[in-house]
């Protein structure tokens, strides 16, 4: 099983629901965050990629994916990386952007890398770049010590990745697909992911990181619906 994080967060993301699986796993850090190396330029393509050369060659996978990690999911899926796929789910995708959101996301991009004077403070910043405050404590390997304070392990220029063909993405899959959603993610709203495919489970009273929220119920779903 390979499962991909989201924006601005580690394969740290996925440890509640880890703990539960008997069955091998891989949780990576994806291209430009935690201990992964960079990329001169991000796009879902040159991520998933990435990621691929990093599977055991030959081997079926399941991947399970969050936000971001779900369009790479998908991705992978379609067979163009050399990646066997026998199952994708998608959590928690972002399948509608506004002008506003990309050129916000642009903005974010091209920031300078900002450092701050303690660990608490990179930490803080974290939590709130990668959604998962008051959830999770930060995982140490998003942050990074430099000679002036801390700063986040994250590159800035992920934010550049830009939007999802998600239609597309799931009309080239090789394997089935499961989109799966919570009830209340503002990011992912269900009527939006309704009207992409109907292989959809939604799960009540969760929100966008509802893999850190609730990693039982989850996994259970991922059970139930399919032979993985």
């Amino acid at each position: 099983m390979v499962l991909l994080h989201g924006l601005g967060a580690t394969g740290a993301v996925w440890d509640g629901l880890t703990e539960r699986l008997d069955r091998r796993w891989i949780a990576p850090d994806l291209p430009g965050h935690g201990g992964s190396g960079r990329l001169k330029r991000y796009s879902f393509g040159a991520m998933a990629g990435a990621v691929a050369e990093h599977l055991p060659a030959g081997e079926p996978v399941t991947v399970i994916g969050h936000s971001l990690g779900g369009v790479l999911a998908v991705a992978l899926a379609s067979g163009w990386f050399g990646v066997d796929v026998r199952r994708a789910v998608a959590v928690g995708v972002k399948v509608e952007w506004t002008d506003d959101e990309l050129a916000g996301a642009t903005a974010m991009a091209h920031r300078p890398v900002k450092i701050f004077g303690s660990k608490e403070e990179a930490a803080q910043r974290y939590l709130k770049v990668s959604g998962l405050g008051g959830l999770v404590p930060a995982d140490p390997d998003g942050l990074a010590s430099t000679g002036d304070g801390w700063r986040l392990a994250l590159d800035p220029a992920t934010f550049a990745v830009g939007r999802p063909d998600m239609r597309g993405l799931l009309a080239a899959a090789k394997c089935p697909v499961l989109m799966v959603t919570g009830e209340n993610d503002p990011m992912s709203a269900p009527e939006q992911v309704r009207a992409l495919t109907e292989h959809v489970e939604v799960l009540p009273d969760l929100g966008h990181n509802l893999h850190v929220e609730d990693p039982v119920t989850l996994l259970d779903v991922i059970t139930r619906t399919g032979d993985w």
